[in-house]
């Protein structure tokens, strides 16, 4: 009898050290799992930071060369223009001067929304497209339209730095590469998602050929940062094409 009662506190034990090494082992490799995770999510934020950081630099420097152009096409002519007209000046054309240098005003007042940091910083979509868009019909770079469907949505500040740059590069390269005459842009905001799209009826390219020519990595890259989907269609001679789906938070 005392032999069975040994016996099976010898087993209890074993069977208790058991139950404790296997929880030992399943905290452990929890903890582990835990501690993975958790720097994983350190590193995709701190990715996510930095990338943020990168694009509101980008936003400056485009922002830096949009001035530049703006002064020296722009505000520069206009400026010259009032001069001549200073120096012919008449009683009868006194009235064209003066519209004359208050299109210069407005041109100069319209720079320093660029100009202010804190609009880059915490930016607008909706107004910051159509800085941009005034921007191309005021210098004639494209004939540009641009229309905001359903009831604005605020949405993340760091996601709206995010769109806003993606558009912008491909504007850049609508214009710069794209030999397109027109250009069509979109912001709809839906029920629970947000859709931007833009068009040009420019050359178009093979996106197998021209690979990473205008950023395509790069952009899908961000997209991703920002839990959106972004879908290209494009064709020789028959323009380009970007739609950005992103569900609101």
């Amino acid at each position: 009898m005392q032999e069975n009662g040994e016996f099976v506190l010898i087993v209890s034990t074993i069977l208790i050290l058991i139950i404790v090494i296997a929880l030992i082992i399943l905290f452990t490799t929890f903890q582990k799992k835990k501690n993975i995770l958790v720097e994983k999510q350190k590193e995709e934020q701190e990715r996510f930071e930095k990338e943020i950081a990168e694009t509101q630099i980008e936003i400056r420097e485009a922002t830096l060369r949009n001035i530049s152009w703006e002064l020296h096409d722009n505000i520069g002519q206009l400026l010259t223009l009032a001069k001549i007209q200073l120096q012919n000046s008449t009683p009868e054309n006194i009235k064209e001067v003066s519209e004359t240098i208050t299109k210069g005003l407005t041109e100069v007042r319209s720079l320093s929304k660029l100009i202010n940091p804190e609009a880059i910083k915490n930016i607008n979509l909706r107004e910051a497209l159509q800085l941009e868009v005034d921007r191309f019909n005021r210098l004639n770079f494209i004939e540009t339209t641009y229309k905001v469907e359903g009831d604005e949505v605020e949405i993340d500040k760091k996601a709206s730095i995010v769109l806003f740059r993606i558009l912008q590069e491909f504007f850049s390269n609508t214009i710069k590469h794209s030999k397109a005459t027109n250009l069509e842009v979109t912001l709809n905001y839906k029920k629970d998602i947000l859709i931007l799209f833009a068009k040009d009826n420019g050359v178009g390219f093979l996106i197998n050929e021209k690979k990473e020519g205008i950023g395509l990595s790069n952009i899908k890259n961000r997209i991703k940062l920002i839990g959106a989907e972004v879908n290209f269609v494009t064709a020789e001679n028959k323009g380009t094409s970007i739609e950005i789906t992103y569900k609101y938070e």
